[in-house]
């Protein structure tokens, strides 16, 4: 979903087109006026009329002169019902430092609406309605509502921003919540600086050039001409978010830039940013927050208990050494693959950021003998890391990798739940890289050995009352037995956890349970249970049952006509289900549920249901499993129908007819 355009901008100087330009000022007609609804998204509560950007890196006077990238912002929105109208209020988000700060000017904004005689009127933004936030030390949000904002009105709005911090220059997003018929950016750079610019997302660009503009840059002395490049897209449709996904912004259609390399404008100094693995390899090994952390072995050495020393099983020692760095630090909930305070500090305080705490589990294991690593990622949330060039601040956590004879463990320690070789959901986001004291670095899957399975296993009996009584038994394996053990400790005992599930499973009351392998990390969690049901409904000499008892599927998750984007679980899963009930004498099943065999293309998985009848009994068992991690966007349409299979199949109500 994401490509790179590699533009040299001194390639692009000789190439002359047409200039883009920004639209004109509070300029509406009566057919946009009369707009209820947009033909291709009859869904969208509001519709991006225009928009348009102006990046260009710049010399701003005050005092002396210094470079600045100066950012122009202009968009025009047509709102058509209630909840549109968010778009009507806006936040501009400033960073700043103890040297420089980023600043906003120019802000003016109009709201165009029908008044209560039937004509139209134009409102003005009030600029001392404009209000500054300071959100913490390095962050300042400048907002503003326009006036006026109802159903069936037109905002518009724009401001200019002006920063030091042009590195990257501006990224534009052409894709957002709302669908947008027209999206301009243009981008003016100096000869002086090279950037490489990648787009994201499956949509084409409807306008992709660049032209000479001369002279156009100029600061003491100091002179050369400009790229400027124009981009635009038309018709570009609203993206819609979905469960199961990573990061929007892997999908959403946008252009990036990054800084290659420059031409000190003054002295004449080349400078080469955009770098080769071999040197972020050697600047990671060098820095005294990564590679200075990961050399400490024997500071941790002298720490480890005797017991885990004195250990010969590479893997139990491995496995002891992960269990002492999870107890002996608590993560602080802060993301970083450096170690800020260093791994000392961490141990001595007992908490630390997450590359603190990996850090500290790679210096241990070297520390033990073993072959330990760290590894870079980027979490689901901070999006995919672009391999095409290296990039060190699209990264934001660390993890290690221990090699035990041909196998290798991937370790997060920050989580004292996480049994020995499992890694949160966070981090299962695409490749992470391998960072070696002694080796280049290289790729790694971001994937899991572990499946999330779950198993119910129910015996009931009904009982001459009309009530159902028996056992209910949940055994928990990979990640389903992570998520039990997550849910039972955010309450101060077992059974308090129990007494919550009771609640919650309203027809159903829990007579007596026993739980069993909680702090047993590498073991399934088993949950047995006494229950009393009391879920069906009398009609005569009936008693209606759904033998879906426990988490049924109620809500497809999936609702998008269309699907750009993978659907990523994280891992493969299985749940199974098995039912046995003894009836009284006297009664007979009315309508036993249909047996069922669905499956997904290519082995994708599968929905597997049978009823077994018996001598005043029956057996009834299901089965759901997905047997990928990742599901492409051409397999998204029998996903979508294999829920539907089974969210009709599980509303079936089986009918106890007593003779």
């Amino acid at each position: 979903m994401k490509k790179a355009l590699f533009i040299h901008l001194f390639l692009l100087l000789f190439i002359t087109v047409a200039r883009s330009q920004d639209f004109p000022v509070n300029a509406w007609t009566q057919k946009e006026m009369e707009m209820t609804s947009y033909k291709n998204d009859t869904t969208a509560h509001a519709l991006v009329l225009n928009e348009h950007g102006d990046s260009k890196l710049d010399v701003v006077i005050d005092g002396d002169e210094h470079i600045r990238l100066i950012y122009h912002y202009h968009i025009k929105i047509k709102i058509f019902d209630e909840l549109g109208i968010k778009h009507g209020t806006v936040e501009i988000p400033l960073y700043n430092n103890e040297q420089s700060a980023e600043e906003v000017s120019d802000i003016t904004g109009f709201t165009v609406y029908k008044d209560n005689t039937g004509g139209y009127k134009t409102e003005s933004l009030n600029q001392q309605k404009i209000y500054r936030t300071r959100e913490n030390k390095n962050y300042t949000t400048v907002k503003f509502a326009l006036p006026g904002v109802s159903k069936g009105c037109i905002i518009e709005y724009s401001y200019t921003e002006t920063t030091p911090y042009f590195e990257n220059f501006h990224d534009w997003q052409f894709q957002n919540e709302i669908p947008k018929l027209h999206s301009d950016y243009d981008a003016h750079i100096p000869g002086f600086w090279t950037y490489n610019i990648s787009i994201r997302g499956g949509l084409k660009l409807k306008k992709n050039t660049a032209e000479l503009e001369h002279d156009c840059f100029t600061s003491h002395g100091a002179k050369c001409d400009c790229s400027h490049l124009a981009f635009r897209m038309d018709s570009i449709p609203a993206f819609i978010p979905e469960s199961y996904m990573t990061a929007p912004k892997n999908f959403m259609s946008a252009l990036y830039f990054e800084l290659s390399e420059y031409i000190n404008p003054y002295n004449g100094t080349h400078t080469k940013v955009a770098k080769q693995w071999s040197d972020v390899d050697y600047q990671l090994k060098h820095d005294d927050n990564f590679g200075g952390q990961v050399k400490r072995r024997d500071l941790l050495k002298d720490r480890i208990p005797p017991a885990i020393v004195s250990m010969t099983d590479e893997l139990k020692k491995a496995e002891a050494v992960y269990a002492y760095i999870q107890k002996g630090i608590k993560w602080d909930g802060h993301y970083s693959f450096y170690s800020t305070e260093g791994i000392r500090k961490a141990l001595d305080k007992h908490t630390g950021n997450v590359g603190e705490v990996n850090l500290s589990l790679v210096a241990a294991l070297n520390a033990m003998g073993l072959n330990a690593e760290a590894v870079l990622l980027s979490t689901r949330e901070n999006g995919i890391i672009n391999k095409l060039y290296p990039v060190i601040t699209e990264f934001n956590y660390v993890i290690a990798k221990v090699n035990i004879g041909d196998k290798s463990y991937l370790l997060d320690a920050t989580d004292p739940l996480l049994s020995f070789g499992m890694l949160p959901l966070r981090c299962l986001n695409d490749q992470g890289r391998v960072m070696s004291l002694n080796k280049p670095s290289y790729w790694v899957d971001m994937t899991t050995p572990q499946n999330e399975t779950r198993t119910y296993i129910v015996n009931l009996a009904l009982q001459n009352d009309g009530k159902l009584k028996g056992t209910f038994s949940i055994f928990s394996r990979g990640y389903a037995a992570y998520q039990v053990r997550k849910a039972i400790k955010e309450f101060n005992s077992v059974d308090e956890y129990v007494e919550n599930l009771d609640e919650k499973l309203t027809k159903i009351k829990i007579l007596k349970s026993n739980i069993t392998n909680v702090d047993t990390l590498n073991a399934p969690i088993s949950e047995i249970y006494d229950i009393e049901i009391d879920e069906y409904k009398g009609l005569h000499n009936k008693l209606s049952f759904n033998p879906y008892i426990f988490d049924r599927i109620q809500t497809n998750p999936f609702k998008l006509a269309e699907r750009v984007f993978p659907v990523d679980w994280g891992m493969p899963s299985e749940t199974r289900f098995v039912l046995t009930v003894q009836l009284p004498d006297g009664y007979t099943i009315e309508n036993p549920p249909e047996n069922i065999s669905i499956g997904l293309p290519n082995q994708g998985g599968s929905f597997i249901a049978g009823y077994q009848p018996g001598t005043n009994s029956f057996v009834f068992s299901h089965n759901i499993s997905f047997k990928k991690s990742i599901y492409k966007s051409d397999e998204y349409p029998y996903l979508k129908e294999f829920y539907n299979k089974i969210i009709l199949s599980e509303k079936a109500e089986m009918i106890f007819v007593k003779n």
